[in-house]
């Protein structure tokens, strides 16, 4: 099973830029997209050529919006409204219901189910905001709990959806842009990047607490142990893609089970030359039985 994870960074846009290409080419049995920013309804009538969308865009208009595309309508659907759960939702993602965050399925023709997220990208914590040297106007540390809050709620949810799906006889795989830099091999400038958001240090704790062997696998980093990123994600200013200064906040975080059947998995940073988003695909092949 071939499965893919890309934030597009505006569907439409991604398709000027050759996602449908990429979709022909790469052949993925399962994507899981983010920041697909754009309603149901004003979707291209080619957007995901003959694959099943279970799709949230939210409720803001040209921001977030996740999906998950399958050869086979799926099984189940589920956001993070509490239909269809058995268990309650984070009291901490109720904010976050209505903006097209987070959406998982159960596939139809494997035990597995799948979860597309993507994580608020957050802000600095009050006390290191510095107002000539941001970009942003200071917020006291809003948007940095905001995020906290967010990612903890994330974790209750997704070790309660991981045991849920265990219960039914499903192996559980999370994909998507969780906007933070796990450790110094995941992104390139790592030593100026200390107290830059996505890599300060109770982000990355939060991502040490999510995974572990027993748990929630970083597949990608579990094939390329050694290796600086594989990254995901460059920004379009500078020379930062052509040097390669970029990060891996893209995941495919799988149970243990479904993490040991990963043969192979990898970026594919352009199509035909060109960028399809600031992100990058990540794709991964599972041998479903193995492991």
């Amino acid at each position: 099973m071939r499965v893919a994870t890309v934030n597009v960074n505006g569907i439409r846009a991604a398709q000027r830029r050759g996602f449908a290409r990429w979709l022909a080419r790469t052949a993925p049995d399962v994507v899981a997209l983010q920041e697909v920013r754009c309603p149901e309804a004003a979707l291209p009538g080619d957007a995901f050529g003959g694959y099943h969308a279970a799709y949230d865009a939210g409720t803001r208009a040209g921001r977030n919006g996740v999906a998950v595309l399958t050869r086979e309508p799926p099984a189940a659907v589920r956001t993070l409204r509490p239909e269809g759960y058995d268990f309650t939702i984070a009291r901490e993602l109720r904010a976050a219901v209505d903006q097209g965050r987070y959406l998982e399925v159960d596939l139809a023709e494997a035990p597995v189910t799948v979860a597309s997220v993507y994580v608020p990208k957050g802000g600095l914590p009050a006390h290191l905001q510095i107002p000539e040297r941001m970009r942003e106007r200071p917020d006291q540390g809003a948007a940095y709990e905001s995020k906290q809050r967010f990612t903890h709620g994330l974790s209750r949810h997704l070790q309660r959806s991981r045991r849920w799906a265990s219960a039914r006889g499903r192996e559980f795989l999370v994909m998507g842009d969780f906007n933070v830099a796990h450790r110094e091999l995941d992104l390139a400038a790592w030593r100026r990047s200390k107290n830059a958001v996505g890599f300060l240090p109770a982000e990355r704790a939060w991502l040490e607490e999510l995974i572990g062997p027993r748990t929630l696998v970083d597949v990608i980093r579990e094939l390329h142990p050694q290796v600086p990123g594989p990254y995901t994600w460059w920004s379009w200013l500078g020379n930062s893609y052509a040097a390669d200064i970029g990060w891996r906040i893209d995941y495919h975080f799988a149970s243990p089970r479904l993490a040991r059947s990963a043969v192979r998995g990898w970026v594919d940073r352009e199509v035909d030359g060109v960028r399809i988003s600031d992100h990058a695909p990540v794709t991964v092949d599972y041998e479903l039985g193995a492991g």
